[in-house]
Parts: C-alpha cells; structure tokens; sequence
C-alpha cells in the first residue's frame, strides 16, 4: 500500500535523481531555486544560429532505431519545405528549343511551369552521339555564384585558379559552370542544369526577396520550399525525357547547389546517386534563405541530412571553407552509418584545403568518378578535357520567338496560388466521415509533430526524463517541488505538485491535473493559501501539477529571445518558437508523470495557455484523459509579427486552431471563450466523425473558473 507521501512521489518519481531544494524564505512560496539560481536549461542562453561552431550527428546503434529517426528527420524536412503532403504535380508544359551542336555534346534552351505561373528554366545538355539505349541522367543545381549558370568569373580570377592547380585552362576557370555539364555529356549522361530562383532565367521573383513575413511562416512558404519544389519538378522532366533511364539518375551541385542535392537525396526516392560539393558540414550550414526555412534543422544538421540518402551512393568535396573539418568530423559519422547498413564503399569524400570555397577540377573530377561507377558501371576515372564554352547570353532561354510566358507571377501573386492549393489539398483530408479522420489525423498530427519538434511518446523516451524533487509545505499544504529534468536534451521544467489532504483509506490520489497557467506553478497560491479552483479540485481528491513553461517563472527569460528581423528561418530553422517550447515543456511533464499509468491525467489551462493545452493534448494522445482548456479567442490567422508569443511556423498550413482541436478526438475536451475564431465546424466534424460528438464541449463565452472545474469533476 503507498503512503500519501509515496502517492506524491509516484506522480513524479521514476528515474528520481534525489536533490534537496532550500525553501524560500521570502516571496513566491513555490520558488523551486532559490538565491537567483536558475535551471540548467540551454534555451535560457543565446539561440542556435546557423554559425554556431558544431551541429554534430550522433549515429544510431542499430538500424531499427536509425529507420525511425530517419522517417521523423524526412518528415521534418518535407513539413518543413512546405511539402508535406506533397502538392498536386500539374501538367510541365515544357518547352525545349533552340538546338546546340557542340564537340561531342548538345545544348538545348528549357522552361517549364513547376506550377502554374511559376517557371523553372535551364539548359538541356546531352551526349551528340545517337544511342538507342537509355542514359544516367544527372540534375546540376548552382550555387551562389553570380548570375548562375551563366556564371564567368573573369579573366583574374581563372588565372589565379590555373596558377594554383585548380584548373587546368582558363575557359575552364571562367566557366566551370559548363564545364560541369560539358563533360558528363561528352561521357555518356543527360544532364539538366537549372537556375536556382533570382538568377540567369528565372527573374520573376528576386532572390531572397518575397517570403519573409509572418503569414508566410504561418503558411510554409518559404524561398526553399519553393527552390526545393522546383528541384522535385526539375527531376521530374528529366525523368519524362525518353533518353533517360530512371534507375540511374544522379544529383550534384556546390554551395547551396550542394544543399539542394542532400536536401533533394533526403526527400526524392528517385535519386540513385549524390555529389553535394563543400556544403555538408557540422559548421555552418548554409547562409542564404534559400538554404534555410523554419523548422528544418531543429536538433539536426547537414551531415544527418545527408545521411538520410543512406545507403544510396553519397560523395562529397570540402575545401578550405566552413566544410574544412569534414573528414574529422561528419564524414567519420556518415562512414559509420553506411557501414551499419553494410554498404561502406557507398560514401566518399575528399578535401582540398588548398583551395577555398569552390568546385574546381579536382573536386569535378572526383565526381565524374563517382556518377561513372555508381551510374554506368564503371571502375575508371573520366577525364575533362578542354571545351569551347558558350557565350552565356547565347545559352538564354527566353528569345523573340519564345518571349517569357505571360503568365509568369511574382511572390505575391504566386503565394496566394499556393495557398489556394495547399487549402484544397488539406480539404480533401477533411475528416467528414469515420473512414477519413485517421488519414487527416496522421497528416496533420505528422505536421504538428514537426512544428513542435517531438517525437511520438514512447516509453524509450520518456526514461530519459529524471525528477529532482523534495518535499515541502505552503501554509498547511503539503507539496513536491521538482524540476523535471531531460539532460540528453539540456532542458529542466519547474514543476510544483500539490496532493488532497490525507483522508482515510486513501493511499493514492483518484486523478491528476495538469494545471497549465501563464503565471505557472505561482498561479496555485494567493497570500499562502490555494486559490479556488485548486482548493476545489484538492477537495475531490484530486492531485495537481503546475509547471512553469519555457518564459514563465523560473524559466522567464533575461531578455526576450530576439527572432532574426531579415528572416525568421534563421532563427525558427534552430530553435523551436516560444509557443513550441511551451508545448515541448507540457508534453515532457506528461511523458515523465504517466510512466507508470496509474493515476488519470487531465490537463486544466487559463488565459493563454489555452491554446497550448490543444496542442499538447492533440500530440499526447491517450496518455490525457480529459482537457480544458480556455481559448482565449486566439487565432493563428491574427498573427501578423514573426516575433509574436503565439507563432508557430506552419499553423495556418494545416488548418490552425481548428485542425488542432480535431487531432484531439474522440477524447473528452472542453474549449471555452472561442467566439469569432471559427474552430467549431472542423472540431464539431472530427468528433462526429469519431462517433463521440458528445466529447467535446464547446461554449463561446469564456467560463468562470468553477464551472470549468466542475466539468472536469464530471
């Protein structure tokens, strides 16, 4: 039989790593760390940025858990791009003209819609010899030189690269842009080099310019979201050409060339071998918003993004850049986990530290290498050799007879069309019917997931949550202070827990309440004494938990978490949101309280927390048996500063509050003071859908505190 003392700690208790907290002598009564201490917690410090010194990969032991991490890494990464699920492919429409005859190859001009009004446009390069077999096909994404694939970079420029040893002539120093295409046609591949969005053809939309404010967050759109799209695009009219074998299709590109290749081998199934040159790195990770978008490298990097193409055919090239420690650090990592999947000749790299940040002959030749075993079967290395390049104002894509579509949209334009087919998509998913709430439920509930940046809850995980706790009392109340701990992840949640006074023949409390306020565990007491709610629930025999979320309490902040004034990507694409981090504190509380099962949690929230108890609930499933939760007459769609409390990138994608609250059936949920914010028709229809629309409970006026307690004693 448990003692009460024993209940108490039940609630928190397993994996305790035993701690003694000093009560505080003057003030607030549930101060957990006295003297100006505060928990250890990294979010309390600077957030990550993209130059943070080491985002380091740590490989799995087995393959069992790296197919999981690598299915929630892929998901993140598709979510994040705004490509989860992936939108409707409309027709190409691809336009190919402009016949080249060059020694030893072709060049032909291409555009194509990747969506309607949007245009993707490069060069067709292809082997002049006629062939009745198929051939590799090879897709080129440029980086950040200027002006792309019609880059030349001077005469003093491709001087000083033959005169270091990266070239061999000084055509191939001005444009190593063709001589990339050039050579993997004259030995056998198809290759399709595009332009990334803002450079040579593709002027519609500014590079860096047109997805920057807080609906475009809300939504996922993002600069690389649409890049990376238009790579997935680009791919697909390769892969329609009738020369080229879809079993054998390679992807290279350096610089943010190179982050679309790994980004493209962690997405698109449909790659057979990678080459990102000196881009994959445990440094920096790509300074361009086209190489950066929120949510995408929360608690990963660009050496396991890489990894995800595993155990597929990956090479890489790093210089004298940020990929300079490549082969100390990433590269051993990546070998590591191709050796786990017992293919350790699937992944190279080479560095060249003699050279700054490039894709010269020798990193060139390294991949010719590489495309000619893994595509063609051969054990050789093919050599480049002297071109005549091709004046790039010849290699335009647009002319008198084929002039630039005229339907051709700016940002503007072309995001209010994404947003149009993104809402259709999502109301395909509508949950009407009990057949269709599971689908709806797996695709958003995926999404949320990755907004907040959590795992499934799984009993793995919840073990590497601790308590340190000790007992306490305010007045006559008998309490546990404790500080959940999650030391893999250097974060602590202060969490007061408060049990109903001894009666007899009670050795366990009937229930537990999360109690969820925006003054956390401070909220429980006025002048030493329990407020009214939490005296009423105490006199039901019910036990209550109240953390102090990430920015309440003990975990406020010095000074407000500062969100990148140029693009949020820079700073949501490292650290979750403040309204992320809330609900990640909530759930961890959660995943640490119900280890055992024993007692039922219900979830209570005041004010503003409201809208985070959905959110939790929706992603701690059964694990909570009933939710309250006070609305707050919040909408995502009021949002209109990236910087604003309650962001959360990607919310207005799925649907907002109302998607949110239908991922909470069949369960019992109470949701008050929700007047004007349109959630009823989507929660009303999941639940109905569920066969349990007497489980939600819907009032527009906002409910005084004993009548939400008293639903919760029902």
């Amino acid at each position: 039989m448990l003692t009460r003392r024993e209940a108490l700690a039940s609630l928190l208790a397993t994996g305790a790593m035993p701690t003694s907290f000093a009560r505080a002598k003057d003030g607030d009564p549930t101060l957990i760390l006295t003297d100006g201490k505060k928990p250890n917690d990294a979010r309390l410090g600077p957030p990550i940025t993209l130059n943070d010194s080491y985002f380091p990969f740590k490989v799995p032991a087995t393959l069992e858990e790296w197919a999981a991490r690598r299915k929630q890494v892929r998901e993140q990464v598709l979510v994040a791009n705004g490509l989860w699920p992936m939108p409707e492919k409309t027709p190409l429409n691809a336009v190919v003209h402009g016949l080249m005859e060059r020694d030893g190859y072709t060049i032909e001009k291409v555009y194509f819609a990747s969506m309607p009004g949007h245009y993707v446009t490069g060069n067709l390069y292809r082997p002049n010899e006629k062939s009745s077999g198929r051939r590799p096909g090879v897709l080129f994404a440029h980086g950040h030189w200027a002006n792309g694939r019609f880059h030349d970079a001077g005469e003093r420029a491709a001087k000083a690269s033959v005169d270091a040893g990266g070239e061999a002539d000084l055509d191939r120093g001005r444009f190593f842009m063709q001589a990339i295409p050039v050579t993997l046609a004259r030995h056998g591949f198809t290759v399709f080099q595009y332009d990334m969005i803002g450079y040579a053809d593709s002027t519609a939309i500014t590079h860096r310019e047109g997805f920057t404010d807080a609906q475009a967050e809300l939504r996922s759109q993002s600069f690389m979201g649409l890049q990376t799209w238009n790579s997935i695009r680009a791919l697909d009219f390769l892969l329609s050409l009738p020369d080229v074998d879809s079993t054998r299709i390679g992807m290279t590109g350096a610089s943010g060339g190179g982050t679309q290749t790994f980004i493209m081998g962690a997405i698109d199934d449909r790659l057979t071998a990678a080459f990102p040159a000196v881009m994959v790195s445990t440094a920096m990770q790509g300074g361009c918003i086209c190489e950066n978008c929120s949510l995408l490298r929360l608690g990963t990097g660009n050496v396991e993004l890489a990894g995800l193409f595993a155990p597929k055919p990956l090479a890489m090239s790093a210089a004298n850049d940020w990929t300079k420690e490549l082969m100390t650090k990433g590269y051993p990592e990546l070998q590591k986990l191709y050796a786990l999947h017992g293919k350790p000749e699937n992944v190279a790299a080479k560095a060249w530290l003699e050279f700054t940040h490039q894709y010269n002959q020798k990193a060139r030749e390294f991949m010719y290498a590489w495309f000619a075993k893994h595509l063609q079967g051969k054990d050789e290395q093919p050599k480049e050799t002297a071109f005549k390049p091709v004046p790039p104002k010849e290699l335009s894509v647009f002319d008198e007879k084929h002039p630039r579509p005229k339907d051709e949209l700016g940002a503007a334009e072309l995001r209010q069309k994404m947003t149009f087919a993104s809402d259709d998509l999502l109301a395909k998913l509508t949950p009407n019917s009990p057949g269709r709430l599971k689908p709806f439920q797996e695709v958003v509930g995926t999404a949320l997931r990755a907004m907040v940046n959590v795992e499934p809850m799984t009993t793995k995980e919840s073990a590497s949550i601790a308590a340190k706790k000790t007992e306490a009392m305010i007045g006559d109340i008998d309490v546990m202070k404790s500080i959940v701990a999650w030391p893999e992840r250097q974060q602590e949640v202060p969490v007061l827990v408060v049990l109903p006074q001894e009666q007899a023949g009670l050795v366990k409390p009937k229930r537990a309440v999360l109690w969820l306020h925006p003054a956390g565990k401070s909220s429980l007491f006025s002048d030493g004494k329990p407020v009214p709610a939490l005296k009423k629930l105490l006199d039901a025999q019910i036990a209550v938990a109240a953390p102090d979320l990430f920015g309440i309490g003990e975990l406020t902040l010095q000074k407000p978490a500062r969100v990148d004034e140029k693009y949020a990507g820079f700073t949501y694409g490292y650290n979750r949101s403040l309204l992320a981090n809330r609900v990640f504190d909530a759930l961890t509380v959660i995943q640490h309280a119900t280890k055992d099962k024993n007692v039922p949690l219900d979830i209570v929230a005041w004010g503003s927390m409201g809208p985070i108890a959905v959110l939790v609930k929706a992603l701690a499933g059964d694990r909570i048996s009933k939710t309250a939760a006070d609305l707050n007459g919040f909408r995502f769609e009021d949002i209109q500063r990236t910087d604003d409390a309650m962001m959360l990138p990607g919310a207005l994608k799925y649907g907002g509050m109302g998607s949110f609250i239908a991922l909470c059936a069949p369960g019992d949920l109470l949701i008050h003071n929700n007047k004007r914010t349109g959630v009823g028709k989507a929660a009303k229809t999941a639940y109905d859908a569920a066969g349990a629309p007497n489980k939600l409970v819907m009032h527009g006026e906002k409910l005084d505190d004993a009548k939400v307690v008293e639903w919760l004693l029902s």
